[in-house]
């Protein structure tokens, strides 16, 4: 079984870190003078896959398409709609709170944004304390130790502890968000976009310091992206989602080698090349991204869809396998 598929035979398989089943989260519209529930927003709307430990899935789409939202309802920051959330076996969404609370000790996020996910009142030091003395960890003294372990071991200095995030940049930031997802110990992270709020040269750093970290301390990631470079960089597996559903997964290497999907190839052909010389042709979508409150029959990307046929509107189309751990969800 491919480390990024996931079926029902494969629930609670100790192979895979995390399995995910036919997740879905939709936000309810209130329509009418009493507020009644009308129409929903189909946010994620049965996405599935899995990841092996040690392994990093790459998530990405166009912004609006749900890549954060199946994060969040990964951990239940957002409670789904539906679908089962697997975690070495246990299935998250039928925890309760003080279960709940354990399991995230296990599986922790890295936010897209450094300067609103720290809290400005306290400093550097304390930020990175807090997860220790919230689980019961350990004491002060000893968390404080440790946090010093961990600002240097993502590169901030220690006699940084007694400053306030505000004193940092953007890229020092995001890497004592780092130092305090490492302090519960985590075997999974999930990255929420954790380099598209920072400088080029910078996203470089942080990127090579996550790899470093998943060598040394066998980390395992899902990694939420819209920068198929970026994805292409840290990632073993690539899923790619379009209004609300995976389209298609694959190796990294198959993925980007040999696109299935059209919207993937769509996405493909807008990565700049470093080479003046080549004539890539950048496919070019017409219309926008259809509303997630009404979204098409059949296949949700046939309004857009340059490989369209009469059936792509009729009827939603089935999921092959082309390879080795690649499927996709197209009628050609």
């Amino acid at each position: 079984m491919d480390n990024c598929i996931i079926n029902k035979d494969a629930i609670g398989n100790r192979d895979f870190l995390l399995e995910v089943f036919e997740l879905k989260k939709w936000f309810p519209i209130k329509e009418g003078f009493f507020s009644r529930k009308g129409k929903y927003i189909k946010a994620v709307d049965g996405v599935s896959f899995s990841i092996r430990k040690g392994d990093t899935l790459g998530l990405v789409g166009e912004s609006g398409c749900g890549k954060s939202t199946v994060g969040r309802s990964i951990l239940r920051l957002i409670e789904p709609s539906g679908g089962k959330v697997y975690y070495e076996g246990a299935d998250l969404t039928k925890l309760n709170d003080h279960e709940l609370r354990e399991a995230r000790k296990n599986v922790q996020i890295v936010f897209q944004d450094p300067y609103s996910s720290l809290n400005p009142r306290m400093t550097v030091g304390d930020i990175v304390c807090e997860p220790y003395l919230i689980h019961g960890i350990t004491n002060r003294k000893s968390a404080y130790n440790q946090a010093k372990k961990l600002l240097e071991m993502v590169g901030i200095d220690a006699e940084c502890m007694r400053r306030f995030p505000h004193e940092f940049s953007g890229g020092q930031r995001q890497r004592i968000s780092i130092a305090r997802v490492l302090a519960v110990s985590p075997s999974l992270i999930i990255c929420d976009e954790s380099v598209s709020a920072l400088d080029v040269s910078i996203q470089a750093q942080i990127l090579n310091l996550l790899l470093k970290l998943q060598r040394e301390l066998h980390l395992t990631y899902l990694f939420i992206s819209h920068n198929l470079s970026v994805v292409k960089h840290v990632s073993t597996h690539v899923g790619v989602m379009y209004l609300g559903k995976l389209v298609e997964k694959a190796p990294k290497d198959e993925l980007f080698d040999n696109p299935r999907h059209p919207y993937t190839k769509v996405l493909l052909s807008a990565v700049p090349v470093p080479d003046p010389t080549s004539k890539s042709q950048r496919i070019i979508l017409k219309g926008d991204v259809p509303s997630p409150i009404n979204t098409p029959s059949g296949c949700p990307f046939h309004p857009r869809c340059p490989e369209v046929s009469s059936i792509c509107s009729e009827c939603a189309p089935p999921q092959k396998q082309v390879g080795e751990g690649h499927w996709y969800s197209c009628h050609h």
